[in-house]
């Protein structure tokens, strides 16, 4: 750069910074302030802002100069102002002078620099330059779209996947989860059994209690029937106590043996069922899984013996018939 670009520089940025209320003066010059000049002042300087300093790097030093010459006059009338002093020997007209010039420069100048400004807004507004970045920042976003599009579609095969192995994991466990009821299922039967063994304690020794005072009672003089039909009523008393007794601790047994047993099959049930997801996971042909999960549904839903009855065997023999119907199928299958 010449120095002639320096000089043009420094006097178009020194209007440029310039702030036009420093020109009032009031406290300084009372009455004779230059209030007046602020807004043309102004003006001025908001035409020397429209002015871009890149712009005078485009320009030879012929067309520097009097650029440069029209920003030093503006600014040779904005410090008169600054160095006006009321000493001088016409301050009133001397002041009314320097508020003329100041609207007087904005012609002047304007008719300098216009040219140059609408250099610059052209220079700024370069419609290849534009259509170059607009071109690049279109690319731009296609690329970053194209990479958005793959990672969702990365994303969407992902989640199918996830998604297959949730619902294969809530198949497998909707079937384990079951091995929870039968779990609570024969603790209660486990608390129900161990009540009625106290009754089956319970009646046994009444029992042995009353057979013991019956064989004491036959040697007791004050208890000796005195007649056959004291003798006949004695021993129905005794034989309808007896039964009773008996029959209630049949009760007792029988209830204590139907929680034992009802306690054993919920623990075999979820026994079986916590081992679904190991037999499944073994059997890699579908048709073996369908044999396990055939077993677990039946484990779930078949009826359950409640110990008064047997129904083991039909019970049995229908798993027996499941198996014999699914087995040709998974054979043929694997062959």
């Amino acid at each position: 750069m010449t120095e002639t670009y320096d000089t043009a520089v420094k006097s178009i940025t020194r209007m440029q910074q310039f702030e036009a209320s420093s020109l009032v003066r009031r406290e300084d010059l009372g009455a004779l302030n230059f209030q007046d000049a602020v807004k043309p002042a102004q003006k001025l300087i908001e035409l020397y802002r429209r002015v871009t300093l890149s712009t005078l790097e485009d320009l030879p030093d012929s067309l520097l100069q009097p650029i440069t010459n029209v920003a030093n006059a503006d600014f040779s009338t904005f410090e008169a102002i600054l160095k006006f002093s009321m000493d001088d020997s016409n301050p009133r007209a001397n002041r009314d002078n320097l508020i003329e010039r100041v609207k007087a420069s904005y012609q002047t100048t304007f008719t300098t620099l216009w040219q140059y400004i609408a250099y610059g807004v052209s220079k700024a507004t370069d419609v290849q330059l534009l259509e170059s970045e607009a071109r690049g920042v279109i690319q731009g976003i296609k690329d970053k779209a194209s990479d958005i599009t793959d990672d969702l579609d990365k994303a969407r095969a992902d989640a199918g996947g996830i998604l297959a192995e949730v619902r294969r994991v809530a198949a497998e466990q909707g079937v384990s989860q079951q091995a929870l009821y039968f779990h609570d299922e024969a603790q209660m039967h486990k608390e129900e059994a161990g009540s009625w063994q106290k009754w089956v304690y319970g009646t046994a020794i009444a029992v042995g209690v009353f057979a013991l005072l019956t064989i004491i009672a036959a040697y007791i003089p004050a208890l000796e029937p005195h007649s056959s039909f004291q003798a006949i009523q004695l021993v129905a008393g005794k034989v309808m106590v007896f039964a009773t007794l008996a029959y209630l601790l049949g009760v007792c047994v029988k209830n204590f043996q139907a929680h034992r047993h009802n306690e054993i099959i919920n623990r075999h049930r979820e026994n079986a069922l916590k081992t679904f997801k190991a037999l499944a996971d073994g059997s890699r042909n579908p048709d073996n899984k369908d044999i396990v999960l055939t077993h677990a549904s039946q484990c779930i839903f078949s009826a359950q013996d409640t110990g008064y009855t047997k129904s083991a065997a039909n019970e049995s023999g229908s798993s027996v018939k499941s198996v014999i119907e699914l087995l040709p199928k998974a054979l043929g299958k694997a062959e």
